[in-house]
């Protein structure tokens, strides 16, 4: 018995100088100064975070380094959400105009409307360093992720047997994620790497 004990002491040891160190993180709050309600839904490698606000109405925003608020709003826009920030600095997202959302492209200073050809409503979700954006939008035929390469091509994402596709995120290699909803309604993950 007393072996036993020895064995379940030493094998206690060694679990615990072989398991791997547990993440410490400091956590902080963020809110938007003057906004009732603040969502974070991107970071670059800086450090630089892109999101939303509420005062009224949604306005996206970009949190800098130093801990500035920058409010984000593309001209005529009645609702922003900054979705998705990359490490030049790009931010993307989406806007509301009358009845309509836009997707859009924030970058040196400018903004870019985004719209899928042919659909009714586009969200611009994430964007790697390559530029390359991905998102969703909707049209007659329902609901689609797309990816918008740095030529300015669109290219529709949609999982086959899937009654809608979302494109959430790309990384520097150009592979894909998101989420869709199969035909019984359950929401599945995907991963859509390039050439494959």
């Amino acid at each position: 018995m007393q072996r036993l004990l020895c064995g379940f002491a030493a094998w206690g040891l060694l679990m615990s100088l072989t398991a791997p160190a547990k993440a410490q993180y400091s956590l902080i709050t963020l809110d938007m100064p003057g906004g009732s309600e603040t969502a974070a839904y991107g970071i670059n490698a800086a450090g630089q975070i892109a999101g939303a606000y509420y005062d009224f109405t949604n306005h996206g925003f970009l949190r800098d380094v130093d801990g500035s608020y920058t409010t984000l709003d593309p001209p005529g826009s009645i609702g922003t959400e900054a979705l998705g920030i990359n490490d030049s600095g790009q931010i993307v997202g989406r806007y509301g105009v009358d009845v309509y959302v836009h997707g859009f492209l924030l970058s040196g200073g400018g903004y870019t409307r985004l719209d899928v050809p042919g659909a009714i409503e586009t969200g611009a979700r994430g964007i790697n360093t390559s530029g390359q954006i991905v998102g969703w939008y909707f049209d007659a035929g329902g609901t689609h992720g797309f990816l918008l390469d740095g030529d300015g091509t669109y290219t529709t994402i949609d999982v086959p047997g899937a009654t809608w596709t979302n494109a959430y995120g790309s990384n520097d290699a150009g592979q894909i994620v998101g989420y869709y909803r199969d035909a019984a309604g359950t929401l599945h993950g995907f991963l859509a790497t390039p050439g494959g």
